[in-house]
């Protein structure tokens, strides 16, 4: 990282030795100075009344009073930060996850730090998270090329940025927001499927009407309701019942437990592609065998034709090692 003003570097010298303890020849790596410039910090930080406590040869750090946390609420911030980790797409998120770990009591504290080490080697396009994030925050409408899925081409979007989400399957971060360039609704947005994202001067106000809630409410990923809403019918076998029983999914309603031991269920689920609720069925087709897709009918055909795809190149032996 490029060398900060002395005095930032001393405010951010604090907060790193209070997280955990640092050595001389690390904190000179980390701020790009000499270990003589560090150990002349240190210095100056006792001057100032810092309580620097020398723990061993070259190893520094300041003891930094425990927060008082109920053992839940320690846990809850300790899940946070791993989720935060395996969504975060550059090492910029390193600083947040510090900041969090603070918050901790010993031992999740150092726990935390060692579980998520690995930032430093991500190398993902932080000036899109950037931009997207300034949108929201500064209310600057968001323009930028965007590829759907599947689609080879790129599109001129503007949008004005209501909500962040990160995807529960996989974590990716979406923006949902009025796209006022061709469809004139609330979408939602991939990051990874930007490019030449800029801000416009143009502002705007989140309407008081959009509700994240609401627009999740029937979402199996982060494509919100906003349009009617498909029923969806399935049959699930004993071997899946359990599952179903125990999961958390949104809006699926078990409405017959047959003799067998299998289950009817049913939900409503936000047509995507072709009518067809594309985010549910990479859901359904998780239980493999487990599972039969009764209706809509659109549905069930898509199913049947995948099943059948799979059985005849498992038939031909197509991608099979000789």
């Amino acid at each position: 990282m490029d060398p900060l003003p002395k005095a930032e570097r001393l405010l951010s010298m604090v907060e790193r030795l209070k997280l955990r303890p640092h050595r001389v020849a690390e904190l000179s790596q980390y701020y790009g100075v000499s270990q003589r410039t560090v150990e002349r910090d240190l210095e100056a930080l006792a001057q100032f009344g810092f309580p620097i406590e020398r723990m061993g040869r070259g190893l520094y750090r300041i003891a930094d009073r425990q927060p008082t946390l109920h053992p839940i609420e320690a846990l809850a911030l300790f899940a946070a930060g791993r989720l935060l980790y395996h969504q975060a797409p550059t090492r910029q998120y390193e600083s947040a996850l510090e900041k969090l770990a603070r918050m901790l009591p010993e031992p999740l504290r150092t726990l935390l730090l060692k579980s998520t080490s690995g930032l430093k080697e991500r190398q993902g396009d932080s000036r899109t998270l950037e931009m997207v994030a300034r949108a929201l925050l500064e209310r600057r409408v968001l323009a930028f090329e965007y590829r759907s899925g599947g689609s080879k081409n790129w599109r001129p979007k503007e949008v004005l940025v209501y909500f962040l989400e990160a995807n529960r399957t996989n974590l990716g971060l979406y923006a949902i927001g009025y796209e006022r360039t061709y469809h004139r609704q609330v979408l939602t947005f991939k990051l990874s499927r930007m490019r030449n994202t800029r801000l416009l001067e143009e502002t705007y106000e989140l309407p008081e009407d959009f509700d994240p809630n609401a627009y999740f409410r029937q979402a199996w990923g982060v494509v919100g309701a906003r349009e009617d809403l498909v029923e969806i019918q399935l049959r699930f076998t004993p071997e899946a019942a359990w599952r179903v029983l125990e999961g958390d999914y949104p809006g699926l309603e078990v409405y017959r437990r047959l003799p067998d031991g299998s289950l009817l269920a049913r939900l409503k689920a936000v047509p995507f592609k072709n009518g067809v609720p594309w985010e549910v069925l990479s859901w359904i087709q998780s239980f493999g065998p487990r599972v039969e897709v009764l209706a809509p009918p659109e549905l069930r055909s898509l199913w049947l034709e995948e099943v059948r795809q799979i059985l005849a190149k498992a038939s031909t032996g197509v991608g099979a090692q000789g």
